[in-house]
This record gives C-alpha cells, sequence and structure tokens, in this order.
C-alpha cells in the first residue's frame, strides 16, 4: 500500500474541502484493514492517528481519512449530523456537480 507521509505537501492546492468530501465522509466504506467496512467517520481516532503517523494512504482516500480526523480533533463531528439524518432518511443528496447541471 503508497502512503503519504507529509499532509501539509496533500493540501497545499487546496485552500478548503468540498461538500462532497463531506458527503464521502458519511457514505464512504474503509476499504481495508481492521475496520474494513465502517463509515469513514465513523473510523476510532486512535486509528487515524495511527495513519498519520504511519503515513496516509495515497489518493482520495488519504485526503478523507485526514480530513476525518481533523473533525474530530477539533469536536466537529456534530456538523455532519445533519447530512447523516438525511441520509438515513433517504433523501437525496445533490454532489455540487449535479447542481450545477
Amino acid at each position: 500500500m503508497a502512503v503519504h507521509h507529509d499532509r501539509s505537501e496533500h493540501c497545499k492546492d487546496q485552500t478548503m474541502w468540498q461538500q462532497d468530501d463531506l458527503l464521502h465522509l458519511i457514505t464512504t466504506p474503509m476499504p481495508f484493514g481492521k475496520y474494513q467496512g465502517r463509515l469513514l467517520i465513523d473510523l476510532p481516532e486512535a486509528y487515524l492517528l495511527w495513519f498519520r503517523q504511519q503515513g496516509w494512504p495515497t489518493g482520495q482516500l488519504g485526503e478523507w481519512l485526514a480530513l476525518t480526523l481533523e473533525i474530530k480533533i477539533n469536536g466537529l463531528e456534530d456538523l455532519l449530523t445533519p447530512l447523516r439524518e438525511g441520509r438515513n432518511q433517504n433523501l437525496v443528496m445533490m454532489t455540487a456537480t449535479e447542481r450545477q447541471q
């Protein structure tokens, strides 16, 4: 598995997260490892801290895991509650690209 060790390097061109990134945190299951199948936002903070020390997976998964950790360590998980509740009520959430069409 390829890893990316420096998160700041990963974010140089990205100044803010997109709404779509938050939607991925509540809909994307961890694809491998001890917590395979668990939604990214539901991963334990200790597991995310381990990834930060070992190196994030490359690509969007690594970005989403890093975002998940930032949300957790800053106590912002409640901000995702409306998104999670909407998902649980089977509401259709349009992505930014769908809204632009």
